[in-house]
């Protein structure tokens, strides 16, 4: 172990003399905590939880829903396209009592394709002769392709293609967090989103502790960037000095990229949005703006909103730092990333999918 190694976790142990609980919100951070072992080197007071920072974990069960129900019930023939970790998280049972997913309707004869760019969609759409719906997923860091997707199809005239978003944004999830609103644990503060951050800049998240008395901190991904972190949380928290300090100034400036952000709000405009587990998250979700209504599939087709059935999974109060993976009764049982009940099993950034891959202290 380095000695820059060494000197932190001695940091640490002198800032950490109570109780501290602190909560990343990056799934990219999840799983470099626990592919680098840093948990096992943390003092006991230094509570670290894995909070909603996977998009695919958090969108709603309603809205999977809602993506097939346009399918089932147009009268067009339609394809579907999306991010590959979305194929397989579920929608609710169906009436064959399988679970419901896109990878279940592809294997149902449907045309839904995984595409690794929004603007691949553009290409589809062209070569096709009916309907192409992109299901429109991610935080801040895939609005603005999603936002070129649209404008693209625009400028060329393209009538088959619209787009479904379930597009979520990071600091109105943070300050659900910090208010304890949607009942999560007692946080002292975050380890804030790094590839997030590089989108929205360091000031979006200036209202944690200045409202909620809350430490913050940007970082990269490495094991001794998360952990010098760690030691930040733990000073601000020990000393009560609550800000925003940035790690990863290479990547992340004050303002963010500006020009993608602005190319975001040309296309969308802030909404309510429901998260998986979580709830209703006011002015959360990214909804696209009346002048391009007409590549808003929301707009276009028939959408029937159900209600979220009940699984038995625990996703929500994972995400929400209230249990662990294993303390879900489906978890490395019913649940397993072969065969996922909930979204958090699903995606490689999914916390229930790290704690089963990575946790070695985690006996399947």
């Amino acid at each position: 172990m380095s000695s820059s190694i060494d000197f932190l976790k001695a940091k640490l142990a002198e800032y950490a003399d109570e109780k501290m609980t602190f909560m990343e919100v990056c799934g990219t951070h999840t799983v470099s905590i626990f592919k680098s072992g840093l948990r096992s080197i943390l003092p006991q007071n230094i509570n670290l939880l894995s909070g909603p920072g996977c998009p695919v974990c958090v969108t709603d069960q309603r809205d999977i829903d809602s993506i097939i129900s346009i399918f089932e019930n147009s009268d067009e023939k339609i394809t579907i396209a999306t991010y590959g970790d979305m194929m397989r998280v579920p929608g609710s049972i169906s009436n064959s009592k399988k679970r419901s997913s896109l990878a279940d309707l592809r294997g149902g004869g449907a045309d839904v394709r995984v595409v690794t760019s929004a603007i691949q969609c553009i290409d589809i759409a062209e070569r096709a002769n009916n309907q192409v719906i992109f299901l429109g997923v991610g935080f801040e860091t895939t609005a603005p392709a999603t936002a070129i997707l649209i404008k693209e199809a625009a400028a060329r005239n393209i009538k088959n293609l619209s787009v479904y978003s379930v597009h979520k944004t990071i600091p109105r999830a943070l300050r659900a967090l910090a208010s304890n609103e949607i009942g999560a644990v007692n946080l002292d503060g975050f380890l804030l989103p790094g590839n997030v951050s590089v989108l929205i800049g360091e000031r979006p998240y200036r209202f944690i502790p200045e409202e909620y008395n809350k430490a913050c901190v940007i970082a990269g991904f490495e094991a001794e960037p998360i952990l010098a972190a760690i030691v930040e949380l733990a000073r601000q928290t020990k000393f009560k000095t609550p800000e925003v300090v940035n790690y990863y100034k290479e990547a992340v400036s004050a303002d963010g990229n500006r020009h993608a952000m602005k190319l975001t709000y040309e296309v969308f405009l802030a909404r309510d949005s429901e998260w998986r587990g979580l709830g209703e998250i006011k002015a959360s979700g990214l909804g696209i703006r009346e002048e391009f209504q007409d590549y808003d599939a929301e707009v276009r087709f028939s959408i029937i909103k159900t209600e979220a059935q009940v699984t038995g999974c625990e996703c929500g109060k994972v995400l929400l730092g209230i249990i662990t993976p294993p303390e879900c009764k489906l978890f490395g049982g019913a649940c397993t990333p072969t065969s996922p009940v909930g979204a958090c099993m699903v995606s490689g950034e999914g916390t229930c999918g790290a704690w089963y891959r990575w946790n070695v202290n985690y006996q399947r």
